[in-house]
C-alpha cells in the first residue's frame, strides 16, 4: 500500500458528509436522473452529471454557513449516479417492446437497479489505491470535475499531496441557468404548445431513388453534440450520409415506390426495415472491436482487482485521505446486495409459470452469471474509464456482449429444460435476458463512474470512504427514481413499438433506440428472426471502416480518427437526432480553434468550461421540460382529457411555417450559445 498523502490535514474540522449535502445531492440526483432518462429514451444518449452537479452544489451551498470544497465534492459524487445508473433504460424498455410487461413494476426495477448499482460501487473500491493513487491513468472527467471544484472555491484548496493553494471563485454557474431556461422555453413551444417543429427535411427524387436532407432542432442534442467531440460528430455525419445518401437511394431505386404510398413513408420504411439493421451490424462489430483493442487494459484491470482484494488489510490505520470502506463492511453489503438480486430474479422468474425446479435453475444461473460477469466487467470498465473516460467507454459493447453471453447460457438451459419449445417460453427467455443484462449494465456504468469520482476526490483531498457512502446513497436514490419516471414517460409518450393506449400520436413516441437494439439482438438469438443479411452488410462495412480508421490515424500521426461506433449510430439513429449532434460538435470545435488562434491555448480552457456548462444547461433544460410535460399529459389522460392538452391547433397548411420557426429558434439559441461561450 502507498504511504499516506499527508499527515497534517489542512482540512481538519471540515464537514464533509453532511445532512444538507445528502439532501441536496438527492434533489440533484432526482433532477438529473429524470433528465437522463428522458434523453436516453429519446435519442439513446445520456450526459455526464458530475460537472453540472458540482457547479449547482457550489452555487447553492455558498449561501450556507461553513460550506467547503469537500462537502461540494460529496454532493457531486452522490449526484453523479444520475448520469450512470439511468443507463439501464438502454435495456429495460425492451420488456414492453416484446409485450412481456405492460408497465414498469416499481419494486422489481428499483431493486434490480439498486443491486447492480451498489455492486458497481463495491467491486471497484479495492481498485482505488492501484488504479487511482498509484496509476498514471488520466481519468479525464474526474480531473475536469476536480478543476471545477477548485476553481469554484474562494479561499484555500489542497491538492492530492497536501499542498495548500489559493483559489479564486470562477464557476460560471449562470451558464447552466441560461442554457436550461432557453432549452425549456423552446421545448415548451415544441412539445407543449406544438407551434414549432422539432425537425424538418428536404426530400429529393432522382429517377426512382429517394434522397433526404434532414435537420433536427433539438437543443438537448445540440448540447450533447458539443460534448462528444469533432471526430465523433464527423463520424455520425458519415453514418447519416451512408444511410440517406447511399443506402436508402439504392434500395428505393431497386424497388421503386409502390402505387398509393407516399415517398417519405416509403423511404422511412426502407430505412427501418433494412438500413437500420445495417447500423446494428456496424455497432456490434465496432463495439466488439473497441473491446478487443482494450483487451490488454481489461485484463490488467481484472488482475489489479484480484490483487487489490488480496492486499486489503484491516489492521492498517490510514489518515483520512487513505480511508476506504473496511473489507468486512464491503463483503457484508455485498452479501446483502447479492441476496437482493437473487430475490429480484426469483420474483421475476416465479411469474413465468414454469415448473419450480426449472425456475430455481434459472434463478441460480442468472444470479451467478450477473455476479461473475459483473465483477470482471467492473474491473474492466474501471480501467477503461481511467484510460479513455466514462463518456468514451464502450457501454454499448458491454450491453451487446452481455446480451450475447446471457442469451447463449439461457438458450442452452432452455433447450435442456424444453422451455424453448413454446412461444411463451421463448418470450420468457428473451425477457429474462434483458432483465439480467440491465443488472450487469448497472454494474458497468456505476463502475465507470465510481473511479472517476474517486479520482476527483483524490485530487481535492477528500475522504474515499465517505465518497463511497455518498455514491451508494446516490445509487439508492437513482434506483428509486428510475421506475416511476420511466413509467410516467411511457404513459405520456409511449415507446417505438410499445404504445400504452390506442390512438396515441406515434410521432411523439420516444424511440428508445438502445433498448430496441438490445431487444432485436435478444429476440434474434431465441427466435432466429434477425435480418442477418442487412446485419452482415453492416458488419462488413464496420470492418472496412475499422481499416480506414487505422490508416487515417497512422497517416495523421493520431491527429485524425473516424470512430466506427459513431458511424454505426449515425446509420442506426433517426437523422433528426444525428444532425443537431453533428452541429453541436462542429460549433464547439470551431470555437476552440478560433480562441486558440486569437487568444492562445490558455483561453481555450475557460471557453471549454463555459461552453460545457451552457451545453449541460441545454440538455437538462429540454429534458426537464419533457418530464414536466409528461406529468401534465398523464394527468390529462387519467382525467379523461387529451394526450396533448396544451397543443394549439395549427392548420396543416402552416406546416412549413412551423418548420421555419423551429429552424429560427434553433439558430438563435446556437448563436447565443456561441456568444456566451466566447464572452470574456
Amino acid at each position: 500500500m502507498s504511504k499516506p498523502s499527508f499527515t497534517n490535514d489542512p482540512y481538519s474540522g471540515y464537514k464533509e458528509l453532511t445532512l444538507r449535502g445528502v439532501i441536496l445531492g438527492i434533489i440533484i440526483t432526482i433532477i438529473f436522473t429524470a433528465s437522463n432518462i428522458y434523453l436516453g429514451l429519446k435519442v439513446g444518449l445520456t450526459f455526464a452529471s458530475s460537472i453540472p452537479a458540482a457547479v449547482l452544489s457550489m452555487a447553492l451551498l455558498k449561501f450556507a454557513k461553513g460550506s467547503n470544497i469537500l462537502e461540494n465534492n460529496l454532493v457531486q459524487t452522490q449526484a453523479s449516479a444520475a448520469g450512470t445508473l439511468s443507463s439501464v433504460i438502454f435495456v429495460l424498455p425492451g420488456l414492453l417492446m416484446i409485450g412481456y410487461w405492460q408497465q414498469f413494476p416499481f419494486w422489481q426495477v428499483s431493486l434490480l437497479c439498486l443491486g447492480g448499482g451498489i455492486l458497481g460501487v463495491l467491486f471497484t473500491i479495492p481498485l482505488r489505491q492501484i488504479m487511482v493513487v498509484q496509476s498514471d491513468l488520466p481519468y479525464p472527467e474526474g480531473i475536469a470535475a476536480a478543476e471545477i471544484l477548485k476553481a469554484g472555491t474562494a479561499g484555500t484548496v489542497v491538492n492530492e499531496k497536501g499542498v495548500v493553494q489559493e483559489s479564486k471563485e470562477t464557476t460560471h454557474a449562470k451558464e447552466i441557468l441560461y442554457g436550461g431556461v432557453l432549452a425549456a422555453m423552446v421545448s415548451f413551444l415544441n412539445s407543449g404548445l406544438r407551434v414549432i417543429s422539432d425537425s424538418a427535411s428536404i426530400w429529393l427524387k432522382g429517377s426512382h431513388a429517394i434522397f433526404q436532407i434532414p435537420m433536427g432542432f433539438s437543443l438537448a442534442l445540440l448540447g450533447a453534440g458539443s460534448l462528444i467531440g469533432m471526430s465523433a460528430g464527423v463520424a455520425i455525419l458519415v453514418g447519416v450520409f451512408i444511410a440517406w445518401g447511399i443506402a436508402v437511394p439504392l434500395l428505393s431505386s431497386w424497388a421503386p415506390l409502390p402505387i398509393g404510398v407516399e415517398m417519405t413513408q416509403y423511404a422511412h420504411q426502407l430505412w427501418a426495415s433494412k438500413v437500420r439493421f445495417m447500423g446494428v451490424g456496424t455497432i456490434g462489430v465496432a463495439s466488439i472491436w473497441t473491446l478487443i483493442m482494450l483487451f490488454k487494459p481489461m485484463v490488467e484491470g481484472i488482475r489489479l482487482s484480484i490483487r487489490a482484494y488480496q492486499q486489503q488489510d484491516e489492521n492498517v490505520t490510514y489518515v483520512r485521505t487513505e480511508q476506504d470502506l473496511a473489507p468486512r463492511h464491503i463483503f457484508a453489503i455485498m452479501l446483502g446486495t447479492v441476496f437482493v438480486l437473487f430475490a429480484t430474479f426469483y420474483y421475476f422468474i416465479a411469474h413465468a409459470y414454469i415448473a419450480v425446479p426449472m425456475a430455481w435453475l434459472f434463478v441460480i444461473l442468472v444470479t451467478i452469471i450477473t455476479f461473475i460477469i459483473g465483477f470482471f466487467i467492473a474491473a474492466a470498465c474501471g480501467y477503461m474509464a481511467g484510460l479513455v473516460g466514462s463518456s468514451s467507454s464502450p457501454i454499448s459493447g458491454i450491453g451487446i456482449l452481455s446480451v450475447l453471453v446471457i442469451a447463449t447460457a439461457l438458450f442452452g438451459l432452455g433447450h435442456v429444460t424444453h422451455v424453448l419449445s413454446t412461444v411463451d417460453g421463448v418470450k420468457f427467455l428473451t425477457a429474462l435476458t434483458l432483465f439480467a443484462t440491465s443488472a450487469i449494465l448497472a454494474i458497468a456504468t456505476i463502475s465507470n463512474d465510481n473511479l472517476q469520482d474517486l479520482k476527483t476526490g483524490y485530487l481535492v483531498s477528500a475522504t474515499p470512504a465517505k465518497q463511497q457512502i455518498a455514491l451508494i446513497i446516490g445509487s439508492i436514490t437513482g434506483a428509486l427514481v428510475i421506475a416511476p419516471v420511466v413509467e410516467l414517460l411511457y404513459q405520456a409518450y409511449g415507446f417505438t413499438g410499445a404504445m400504452p393506449r390506442t390512438g396515441m400520436d406515434i410521432a411523439q413516441a420516444l424511440a428508445a433506440p438502445q433498448a430496441l437494439l438490445m431487444t432485436t439482438i435478444s429476440q434474434g438469438i431465441f427466435s432466429k428472426s434477425l435480418d442477418w443479411s442487412s446485419i452482415g452488410l453492416g458488419a462488413v462495412l464496420a470492418v472496412a471502416l475499422i481499416v480506414f480508421d487505422f490508416v487515417l490515424k497512422k497517416a495523421s500521426k493520431q491527429k485524425l480518427s473516424l470512430p466506427v461506433l459513431a458511424v454505426g449510430m449515425g446509420i442506426y439513429l433517426p437523422p433528426s437526432v444525428n444532425m443537431p449532434l453533428f452541429i453541436g460538435a462542429f460549433i464547439f470545435w470551431a470555437m476552440q480553434k478560433y480562441i486558440a488562434k486569437n487568444k492562445g491555448v490558455d483561453a481555450v480552457k475557460r471557453i471549454e468550461q463555459k461552453g460545457t456548462l451552457f451545453a449541460a444547461g441545454l440538455i437538462f433544460g429540454e429534458s426537464l421540460m419533457g418530464v414536466i410535460l409528461a406529468v401534465i399529459i398523464v394527468v390529462s389522460v387519467s382525467t379523461g382529457g387529451s394526450d396533448s392538452p396544451l397543443a394549439i391547433h395549427i392548420p396543416a397548411s402552416w406546416q412549413s411555417l412551423q418548420d421555419i420557426l423551429g429552424f429560427i429558434s434553433f439558430a438563435v439559441v446556437s448563436f447565443i450559445f456561441i456568444k456566451r461561450s466566447l464572452k470574456s
